[in-house]
């Protein structure tokens, strides 16, 4: 009797190595393909992982290289040393990409990076400089958060701004005791009411994310926790997710500053739908950076892999091709 074995094309085979943080944290990185290196940056609450059904069929042109952010995904077991996640986060990738060149011999990459992932760029070339990257990739993301007179209304959410950061504190205010108690690490041993509150508040946002109806629908029934469910449920990330959410609602994230000296090619690609940073908003930047054009996906909200799934694999591979 004989045996046929077969075995995964080698550019398809996922492996995850580590990458040291200054602190000393092993920062795990997720890495696919043969040929030239691409960083991709995820968004919050993703696992780095989720960009594979996209990045598969050019992983024979393309070797891609996933951080997971502390967190989440990989890193979901990472405490962050700094409540400001976004400045921590760009200094990590700062080290990915050391370990990137060390890797590869090459100086400068592609990047991409979608909402979260995006901001924390904006956060990387105000603080890095753009020496390392070739060409960039922000996918539905502004790069400031808190509206401001001079930008009322392109901030996060736009102008539900006020009303769904008052959800978010009243929702951080009554979890903040129980993230200090230690007994209290498990999302099981929290009070029932709390655990609904959190999960309806992580349920609208990933409603307000998505533009299509097949999107919502489909978010609808994933997001749905049956009562007893929640009372038994796991939830790793919960008190990381409310400590990203309290950052956000109080540090003052603004990175317009660093738009004109970011002079590499730039595509904007945004959500005709977005409802967390509106289009007409995000149009604005192609005059305020150097070497920049949008693409708008005209029926897709803020979760673009997600709405329009193929016209965002087209867009990447050109991306990549340019």
């Amino acid at each position: 009797m004989f045996k046929t074995i077969f075995k995964t094309p080698e550019q398809y085979q996922l492996q995850t190595t580590h990458v040291t943080a200054i602190d000393g944290t092993p920062l795990p990185v997720s890495i696919i393909g043969k040929g030239k290196p691409v960083l991709l940056l995820h968004a919050f609450g993703m696992d780095a992982r989720q960009f594979l059904p996209f990045i598969l069929p050019l992983t024979q042109h393309y070797q891609f290289y996933l951080p997971h952010f502390r967190g989440f995904g990989l890193a979901s077991n990472l405490m962050l040393p700094t409540f400001d996640f976004i400045e921590q986060y760009a200094e990590d990738t700062q080290q990915v990409f050391e370990y990137m060149r060390e890797e590869t011999g090459v100086e400068a990459f592609h990047v991409a990076g979608i909402s979260m992932g995006a901001l924390v760029m904006w956060a990387y070339l105000q603080r890095f400089g753009t020496q390392y990257v070739s060409r960039y990739l922000n996918i539905d993301q502004a790069p400031i958060i808190h509206n401001q007179p001079d930008w009322q209304g392109g901030g996060v959410f736009g102008t539900r701004q006020t009303e769904l950061f008052a959800q978010f504190t009243r929702l951080i205010t009554h979890a903040a005791p129980y993230m200090q108690m230690e007994q209290v690490d498990s999302f099981r041993h929290l009070p029932y009411q709390l655990k609904e509150n959190l999960l309806t508040v992580e349920r609208s946002f990933s409603l307000l994310s998505v533009g299509t109806k097949p999107s919502q629908i489909l978010t609808k029934t994933l997001s749905y926790r049956a009562p007893h469910k929640i009372a038994l449920m796991k939830h790793a990330t919960w008190q990381h997710k409310l400590r990203c959410l309290s950052a956000y609602v109080e540090l003052p994230y603004d990175y317009r500053a660093v738009l004109p000296r970011v002079n590499i090619p730039t595509t904007l690609l945004i959500g005709g739908r977005s409802q967390l940073y509106g289009a007409e908003w995000q149009q604005r930047l192609v005059t305020m950076l150097p070497n920049a054009h949008s693409i708008v996906l005209p029926k897709s909200g803020h979760a673009i892999p997600m709405d329009a799934p193929i016209a965002f694999y087209k867009v990447l591979k050109q991306f990549l091709n340019s």
